[in-house]
């Protein structure tokens, strides 16, 4: 991935005639990868295709380290980097995860996140935090400074969403 911390991850997946199986997360598998998140919530939401939703975070103290994955669907994931002091501070990347393929991204603090859906999708998210409503914060997904590709014509995005600020205007509680 290009920005430092955010890591896709790929299982183990084990196939036979019956279908497959394989582990979504073990703590000791992702502790020898340095991955020691406590996750306290799991989220899971349905999005019809060509809904993009984000880009979201919670500010701190109430900041989230997100493990996302599509259960079903494919969607395209967009992780944004709020950090003021980071090298890499409004740059974000984008991965395509794919029920299919069983990859999952780990999203640390300080970094915004959203998808967009190819197809209908259910999509789950592993929250280190829990969700607090007065310390959700976004940025604008359409926002034409960012110029992000969402790979969905005419995306169909919340009223909620719209009136996020684009990213120059909001100020971002990450240093």
């Amino acid at each position: 991935m290009d920005l430092p911390g955010v890591l896709e991850i790929i299982p183990k997946v084990f196939y036979d005639e019956r279908g497959h199986f394989f582990e979504s997360y073990n703590f000791e598998s992702f502790k020898s990868q340095g991955i020691t998140t406590k996750f306290v919530q799991d989220n899971q939401s349905f999005s019809k295709a060509g809904v993009v939703r984000g880009l979201h975070f919670q500010a701190p103290p109430f900041a989230q380290i997100k493990l996302v994955r599509a259960l079903q669907g494919k969607v395209l994931d967009i992780v944004l980097d709020c950090r003021k002091s980071s090298p890499t501070y409004g740059k974000y990347t984008s991965i395509i995860l794919d029920s299919s393929l069983n990859n999952m991204v780990y999203i640390p603090e300080g970094f915004a996140h959203g998808f967009s859906a190819f197809e209908d999708s259910v999509f789950q998210y592993k929250c280190s935090n829990i969700y607090v409503k007065q310390a959700e914060m976004g940025v604008h997904p359409l926002d034409s400074v960012l110029s992000i590709d969402w790979k969905v014509s005419n995306p169909n995005v919340s009223q909620k969403d719209m009136e996020l600020p684009d990213f120059h205007s909001f100020s971002s509680p990450f240093q």
